[in-house]
């Protein structure tokens, strides 16, 4: 992936850590939420995998929020 794809996905990673320790649930509290794997969590908080839109949605649920919380970010388009 290129510079503005691996800071877009930190980014969303960050935002989601940031809902998940708001709601002071562990990786495997949330997971028990929603339909996504623990280990899976991590590893889109740390921005290491792209994700699926669906799997936005069962995040969010799990969470509580607006799917569009976790995108609430600016990124530089250029470089």
């Amino acid at each position: 992936m290129d510079n503005i794809a691996d800071q877009f996905l930190s980014e969303l990673g960050n935002k989601l850590a940031f809902y998940r320790k708001k709601k002071n649930l562990s990786y495997r509290e949330l997971a028990q939420l929603c339909s996504v794997d623990h280990s899976k969590i991590s590893k889109i908080e740390k921005g290491q995998v792209n994700i699926q839109v669906l799997t936005i949605l069962e995040l969010a649920k799990g969470l509580g929020i607006q799917p569009r919380k976790l995108f609430d970010f600016e990124i530089e388009l250029e470089e």
